[in-house]
């Protein structure tokens, strides 16, 4: 079966220790599951809905204060807590609806999709780097729940973050919002829905900056498509963040960029030299911390997130060359390293250039 339409214009508009994927048998035939995390800690979940009462909701201003969703992953007591579902029915209707799957892929089965993270599970002591994950436009915090489980089994807080009105299948108070603003790339470009994202995820760190499990002193944020906008653009905008990955999203224009930041995409939009998004030629030079720029060939869109490796199991033939499960740990692996070396001062042997454990993976511009 060909890629379903609709995941095709998502990614045509979205101008926007190694992991080793190894089956679980865990997951019985026909069931969805993503590849257990790499690290040695157990994962905890826990769910938070905030409210920005200091600002009106942007797309839809009659809806009332800025919404947020959060979920946070953290390091928790083996044994503790109960499994955690991947989403709810109602978030999963909507997404499979929105990409037309719902044939190949009915909700209760997209829903129940078995992940490693688990409810009121009882965090490990001490405080932790704080990584703030945000998804690209249409698509939900969810998307990211292979890397938040890996990074939170690594040692690390992670926080992903459903921003009001920009997904097809995120669920507030109110019930699973409709993605009012998703046309609003086509008509206002992507610059503005960046800064929107960059004051949302101040919030978040203003909000958590008393929590018992976060170290401030040491804050990466993470997006994928307009959330890797958005994670360039928080950095210029809030000096607490230390480092910041774009995972195939556009780039504002090159204000400076004085921190470590990664580029790391594939080749429907930033195919180095044949780029359809020039934003990254464009802010490159201005990047004047360490830097890399990773190209992964074989990579789609969504080569970064849950979503491949969810329809290859439910029987939708893949939709690029890289196997959807080798894209999730390769994701894994290059964020787990660049937040070890920028937020824990390990040096990391793969962000040195090109690896024969990792030939898919391309180093362009590297200096």
């Amino acid at each position: 079966m060909r890629k379903p339409r609709a995941m095709v214009v998502a990614a045509a508009t979205a101008l926007c220790v190694p992991a080793l994927f190894i089956p679980t048998a865990a997951a019985a035939a026909g069931d969805l599951s993503l590849p257990a995390p790499t690290g040695h800690n157990a994962v905890g979940r826990a769910t938070l809905a905030l409210t920005d009462r200091t600002r009106t909701d942007p797309w839809v201003p009659e809806a009332g204060p800025r919404q947020l969703m959060v979920t946070m992953y953290y390091p928790a007591v083996r044994g503790t807590g109960s499994q955690a579902p991947y989403m709810d029915v109602a978030e999963a209707g909507a997404l499979v609806d929105h990409y037309e799957i719902r044939a190949q892929l009915p909700p209760e089965k997209l829903a129940r999709a078995r992940t490693w993270s688990r409810t009121d599970a009882r965090p490990l002591p001490g405080k932790r780097p704080l990584v703030l994950l945000s998804p690209g436009y249409t698509v939900s915090r969810y998307s990211l729940t292979a890397l938040a489980e890996d990074l939170a089994s690594r040692g690390y807080i992670t926080a992903a973050v459903d921003h009001a009105f920009e997904s097809v299948a995120a669920k507030f108070p109110g019930g699973v919002l409709p993605c009012t603003a998703c046309e609003l790339p086509d008509k206002i470009g992507h610059g503005p829905i960046a800064l929107n994202r960059a004051t949302d995820l101040s919030f978040v760190l203003n909000e958590l900056r008393h929590h018992p499990l976060i170290d401030q002193r040491h804050i990466a944020v993470v997006g994928h498509s307009m959330g890797g906008d958005a994670a360039a653009t928080v950095m210029r905008a809030d000096s607490r963040v230390d480092a910041g990955i774009n995972m195939d999203g556009p780039m504002l224009p090159p204000d400076p960029l004085n921190r470590p930041f990664l580029l790391f995409g594939g080749p429907e939009l930033h195919d180095p030299g044949h780029a359809k998004d020039t934003s990254w030629d464009a802010v490159w030079p201005h990047m004047s911390g360490w830097k890399r720029w990773l190209h992964a060939p074989d990579a789609d869109h969504f080569s970064f997130t849950d979503l491949n490796l969810l329809i290859q199991q439910a029987g939708i033939d893949p939709p690029t060359p890289l196997d959807p499960a080798r894209g999730i740990s390769l994701t894994r692996t290059y964020v787990a390293a660049f937040v070890d070396q920028h937020l824990r001062g390990i040096p990391q042997r793969v962000l040195n250039g090109p690896t024969a454990e990792f030939p898919e993976i391309k180093f362009h511009n590297l200096r």
